[in-house]
């Protein structure tokens, strides 16, 4: 049964990609691994994966090769530059990009790949964070040829609960983007809601637990307000930067398609102002910090 599922090459080790990964393996899949950092890849290989030392690489070890990588300017690098993908890559393979890009620079990078060297590409950019990825329990949103999307939709699945195809490539990316404007705005107003119920006296702690079930109640409720009210910003399981390098890209491929994104543009501001305190590399639960004022403390 393990010599009828794909061989998979995965590069980008990181918060998602190394529990991504974990799932693969669970699931019986012949897993080859590539990471920058080399060291992040240890507990895989320490579970059974194959390490190798370039992306090109990758392609010599994979029917299927995915990435999750920080941004467009990585993936790049990571597909195009020395060593890299299309270095290895062959017709009949299959690059599955989780990342979360520009629209247009994965239009442009797919057309790219396939003419020169015959690989498809599905843009396929996640929802569910680092718990999510632990749990299998993904939304998977998918911009590519169908017959692609079909034929990893069985490995995908082993990752998420919620595969949906959203139309041609890029269109992956464009769903991925209005995703992290709700997360972004929902995030930003959900700790100005805690901030002003402390500062009303009201015990902030209990806000999840009483919107429960209502109009307002939302994952990032439920999530980010008893962390917010009780300041628990650790571990940390995402990144203020990730949120606004997305917020920025959905107010730039605003500006490209000549629609109106006033509310996203106001949070990718504020999402800024925040980094630029010292929190970027921070769990948005810090943003209550933002409207506790001076004197708060972590």
């Amino acid at each position: 049964m393990m010599s009828t599922l794909p061989s998979l090459g995965f590069a980008g080790i990181g918060l998602m990609g190394l529990p991504m990964c974990r799932r693969l393996l669970a699931a019986g899949y012949r897993l080859t691994v590539w990471n920058r950092n080399p060291a992040k890849c240890a507990p895989l290989v320490a579970a059974g994966a194959r390490q190798v030392a370039s992306p090109a690489e990758l392609c010599a070890q994979a029917d299927v090769v995915m990435l999750c990588l920080a941004d467009t300017a990585v993936v790049r690098e990571v597909v195009f530059g020395p060593a890299g993908i299309a270095e290895g890559a062959g017709r009949g393979q299959l690059l599955v990009d989780f990342s979360s890009l520009e629209p247009a620079a994965t239009r442009e990078m797919a057309a790219e790949l396939l003419g020169r060297t015959g690989m498809g590409w599905l843009d396929s950019p996640v929802s569910g964070g680092v718990a999510g990825a632990e749990a299998g329990s993904l939304a998977i949103m998918v911009g590519g040829e169908a017959a692609d999307l079909e034929r990893v939709r069985p490995v995908l699945m082993s990752l998420g609960q919620r595969v949906t195809h959203m139309g041609g490539v890029g269109a992956g990316q464009v769903t991925k983007a209005c995703n992290q404007m709700i997360v972004a705005c929902n995030a930003l107003v959900i700790a100005e809601v805690v901030a002003l119920a402390e500062s009303a006296g009201v015990d902030a702690g209990l806000i999840a637990e009483a919107l429960a079930g209502g109009f307002a109640d939302s994952r990032p409720l439920q999530i980010l307000a008893p962390q917010m009210a009780a300041s628990r910003f650790e571990p940390v399981k995402w990144h203020v930067r990730t949120l606004l390098k997305d917020l920025d890209t959905a107010v730039k491929f605003s500006r490209e398609t000549g629609s109106a994104t006033p509310l996203s543009g106001l949070a990718a501001q504020l999402m800024r102002l925040h980094g630029s305190q010292g929190f970027l590399q921070q769990d948005p639960a810090t943003l209550v910090q933002m409207y506790r004022g001076p004197g708060s403390t972590d």
